[in-house]
């Protein structure tokens, strides 16, 4: 039995009165061709590169339609910032999802929560047995803009990704993971290392069991970056972690990493490996498979990043759910780790096209005051953990730390955590889509992060978070609904907070009317916007590309 915890459960006020969102949740078209923007306020003259930014785009073929909001087919965006000045590019990844759709005029590969329908044209006997094949991956990278050995790519969490142009948005070749080693999927958030290595976590499953596996790629050689074409050669496996049920491992979408540590949450939403095989027979989508199953521990497997040594202590607390980290870093024989946490893992099935476009007021008053709100959180694992540890009683001597962690039995630690914010975050309804400036201080100590405040389904505020005084400040209008912020540094930076936040904001109330908003990370307050005649559905995540 799990000891008492102390997770939070403190909802955030109920919401009345939210208006429709269903305009940000339709098909777009896209701009392949550059576009001026007209630029209100001032872009500082420094930035120079490109805002690229990805999500579901398209959500029909012909009269098919997705189910879920993550089926959308992918749709690149470009912002291109130069010398005050701002152009706008968009296309469709092209792909094998999006052609053979595209061709057929009808959803013919399965996505996470629309399950294709067999070929009318087939005879009855062929379309029965169709239902016993395996779906085969999609291709449909609409998660993330991720970085190998130079290269970008377009990703998921799939076994595949694709290579992009970042100035054209050309689609290139597809990347099968399972072709440079073990694994079976990869997630979309990888980590970087500053010696030019990437870190990603992938799945593997076999007779002798299922495991999570922390993936290293290696920096990029002077002779392969001449050559225009996917490299993932060098890449390995440097661990791997056995799921404690492999019948039902856990999902994950993102992983902790310091200077010299990997963690890997095992949280407890489940993903049913043989409803998998059955819901194909039955008709049922991938989305149906996953299980919040909160009478389990959340376990931080910890990992030496240099070594690939899984330590033998147990870190665990109670039930919990993780989508994003803030940061990791060292500090005194501890780990601090902290992330976006909820206490409700039955929030991904629920984002379905048919619930985000649901009516203003009761109807969708009723889906967001259902749902989990995401809070701030900081773990401290101790690192030093043997027969000596005294049992029964904090581990934690952080100066000014509420998080705690106490030996149960022999290397089993049980942790509370700290929250990482005030009571005034619970009028912005929580937060999500965390960022840091993470050139200069991911994996480090830290004292800011930039994310969006979720007052309603989508985030309608962007928030800047002290984590050293818990204060924050905020930008937020009514019927503006801004992208994940993105920080960039000034190029003579000499704070932590020095430079600029990015992001897209979009709204339902006017057709047309997107603009990339640009905030002074430092005072928060707008220094300038570029407006582009151009509706852009709500996405996912963003990268900036200094050499854009």
């Amino acid at each position: 039995m799990l000891p008492t915890s102390a997770y939070d459960q403190q909802r955030c006020p109920q919401a009345s009165g939210l208006e429709c969102l269903a305009p940000l949740v339709r098909s777009a078209e896209e701009t392949p061709d550059p576009i001026p923007t007209t630029i209100k306020g001032t872009i500082p003259p420094w930035i120079n590169g490109s805002f690229l930014r990805n999500g579901p785009g398209k959500f029909e073929f012909g009269t098919d339609r997705y189910t879920h909001w993550f089926d959308g087919m992918a749709m690149m965006h470009r912002f291109h910032i130069r010398e005050g000045n701002v152009t706008y590019s968009s296309r469709f990844l092209r792909s094998d999802s999006f052609v053979e759709n595209s061709e057929k005029n009808r959803i013919v590969v399965s996505e996470f929560g629309t399950l294709a329908m067999p070929d009318p044209c087939k005879n009855i006997f062929a379309r029965f047995l169709s239902r016993f094949q395996t779906p085969k991956p999609t291709d449909n990278a609409n998660v993330n803009f991720v970085k190998y050995k130079g290269d970008y790519y377009v990703s998921t969490e799939t076994n595949y990704m694709r290579r992009v142009n970042p100035q054209s948005l050309e689609t290139k070749e597809k990347v099968d993971w399972s072709q440079y080693i073990a694994v079976n999927s990869a997630s979309a958030h990888p980590h970087y290392d500053r010696d030019g290595s990437t870190y990603n976590m992938g799945n593997s499953y076999s007779r002798s069991g299922f495991f999570y596996n922390i993936i290293r790629v290696p920096p990029p050689e002077e002779k392969a970056a001449m050559e225009d074409s996917a490299d993932l050669s060098g890449a390995k496996v440097i661990c791997s972690i056995p799921a404690a049920d492999p019948r039902k491992p856990s999902y994950f979408h993102s992983f902790v990493m310091s200077e010299n540590y990997i963690v890997f949450v095992e949280q407890p939403i489940k993903i049913d490996l043989l409803k998998f095989m059955l819901y194909k027979i039955q008709g049922k989508s991938f989305s149906k498979v996953m299980t919040w199953e909160p009478q389990h521990a959340t376990i931080f497997h910890l990992v030496n990043r240099h070594t690939g040594k899984k330590s033998e202590v147990k870190y665990y607390t109670g039930p919990m759910f993780t989508l994003h980290q803030i940061n990791a870093f060292e500090d005194s024989g501890f780990l601090v780790m902290d992330m976006c946490c909820g206490d409700d893992g039955e929030l991904i099935g629920e984002f379905t096209l048919e619930n985000l476009r649901r009516n203003s007021g009761e109807e969708i008053d009723e889906f967001y005051n259902s749902l989990c709100r995401n809070l701030p959180r900081r773990y401290v694992l101790p690192l030093t953990v043997d027969e000596q540890t005294p049992a029964d009683e904090n581990l934690i001597t952080l100066h000014n730390c509420k998080a705690t962690a106490r030996m149960t039995k022999p290397g089993e630690v049980y942790m509370t955590h700290e929250e990482l914010h005030n009571d005034e975050l619970l009028q912005f309804g929580g937060l999500e889509f965390p960022q840091i400036n993470y050139g200069q201080f991911n994996g480090r100590p830290y004292r800011y992060f930039y994310s969006c405040g979720f007052g309603h389904v989508f985030s309608d505020s962007l928030l800047k978070m002290d984590v050293h005084t818990k204060e924050l400040k905020a930008w937020r209008y009514p019927g503006l609904y801004p992208s994940e912020p993105v920080f960039v540094a000034s190029p003579k930076a000499t704070e932590e907070d020095d430079g600029v936040v990015l992001s897209v904001i979009i709204t339902p109330r006017e057709e047309k009317s997107t603009f990339l908003l640009v905030l002074d990370a430092k005072t928060f307050s707008e220094l300038g916007r570029a407006e582009v005649p151009v509706n852009i559905p709500y996405g996912t995540h963003g990268v900036f590309n200094e050499m854009g």
